[in-house]
């Protein structure tokens, strides 16, 4: 079971969408975890979140990105430009950064010069970067754009009804997520930092009734499971985008072993449920808009900050590394005011800037993970 998921993880696509698409159903792509997954799904669409894993240059996105840009959106760059996401029927872009906020332009015009094509359905979805009264009024209505434009250009009616079962199905799936960090947090971990990180990144490329489903088996194996995993050093991963199990498996090839995250791909996109009365859309765009774990959102940094103790506390962490990729500003910066504050409560940090995609240098990482253990075990 975990070979599937560790399959799903490591493909650009997978058998999931492949069936899905020889059913004739469609895939709308998104880059961030701020689009509402519930309302694509109530739309009869799967919701797919791209990465740009498999890319093997970025010759293509170099030519419209530039050099000085974080790597993850130019390897997504790199994979639209060589038709490797023209299986999508349609794109939502958001201003996650400002990197993910310029994916919109460069993609439309490497399309215009023939690097893969520009999904027929593309809509801005503007998110805030504040949460007060009046950003969450015209984040509702900027929701139900968002609403009538998947609704006009796939000529299917989303009902509350729709919104209200797609919320179950993903509230349960961030339930059974949250039940695998309890049995990561135990003293027998059962399962390794990379093998999680390949079953919590399938949760966004797959139908997620099918994906609970698969999950909810696991789950009942690894409760049962005695060989879990003792007398290793507890890590706790922060910082930028990692989709990457190999990453993973590379740290922990170091003599520790991944615990928790509080990652974008990882624990931040799951921690909390859409309420389930009231005005489905509503309960919607407050779930997301609330979600002030990402350091796009201003004024909240004592928030993360307290999040980041809540389970370095619930799943005993050792140490945590904190990594970003190069040109990423916001985590870059936040990563040091983490190591400032978690070291004077006295728990160990790593700090490391990193590329993403072909671009890992996967020799260096390994040298200072290694010298960063050695100096835990003295």
């Amino acid at each position: 079971m975990l070979n599937e998921f560790s399959e799903v993880a490591k493909t650009l696509s997978n058998r999931f969408i492949q069936q899905w698409k020889d059913d004739g159903k469609q895939v709308v792509g998104f880059m961030c975890s701020y689009v509402p997954e519930e309302i694509i799904c109530a739309a009869g669409l799967l919701p797919f979140r791209m990465r740009g894993i498999g890319a093997s240059s970025t010759s293509i996105a170099d030519t419209y990105f530039g050099p000085v840009i974080c790597s993850f959106p130019k390897c997504i760059l790199q994979l639209a430009g060589e038709g490797k996401y023209d299986f999508l029927d349609g794109i939502i872009l958001i201003p996650g950064c400002d990197s993910i906020r310029r994916i919109d332009e460069c993609w439309r015009k490497a399309a215009e010069e023939s690097h893969g094509k520009f999904p027929p359905f593309h809509l801005y979805y503007g998110v805030p970067h504040k949460l007060t009264d009046y950003s969450l009024e015209w984040f509702v209505a900027e929701t139900r754009k968002l609403v009538e434009s998947l609704e006009r250009h796939f000529g299917r009616k989303i009902t509350p009804e729709d919104l209200t079962h797609a919320i179950k199905i993903y509230n349960q799936g961030r339930i059974l997520l949250t039940r695998l960090d309890e049995l990561r947090a135990g003293e027998n971990v059962p399962i390794s930092g990379a093998d999680a990180t390949a079953v919590i990144i399938s949760a966004g490329v797959m139908p997620r009734d099918a994906y609970n489903r698969l999950l909810e088996e696991l789950l009942q194996k690894l409760s049962r499971s005695t060989n879990g995993m003792t007398g290793k050093k507890r890590l706790l991963l922060a910082g930028s985008i990692i989709d990457d199990i190999d990453l993973v498996r590379l740290i922990e090839a170091s003599g520790g072993i991944v615990v928790a995250d509080t990652l974008c791909f990882g624990s931040r996109s799951y921690v909390d449920l859409v309420e389930e009365d009231g005005d489905p859309l509503v309960a919607i765009a407050r779930r997301y808009l609330s979600h002030k774990l990402c350091p796009r959102m201003f004024g909240s940094y004592k928030e993360r900050l307290e999040f980041m103790k809540q389970r370095v506390r619930q799943a005993r962490v050792d140490a945590v590394i904190l990594q970003n990729i190069r040109f990423c500003d916001m985590h870059g910066s936040e990563n040091s005011l983490y190591e400032r504050d978690l070291e004077a409560m006295g728990i160990p940090c790593l700090k490391i800037e990193r590329e993403y995609g072909p671009l890992v240098e996967e020799g260096r990482i390994k040298m200072r993970v290694d010298a960063f253990m050695e100096s835990l075990n003295t």
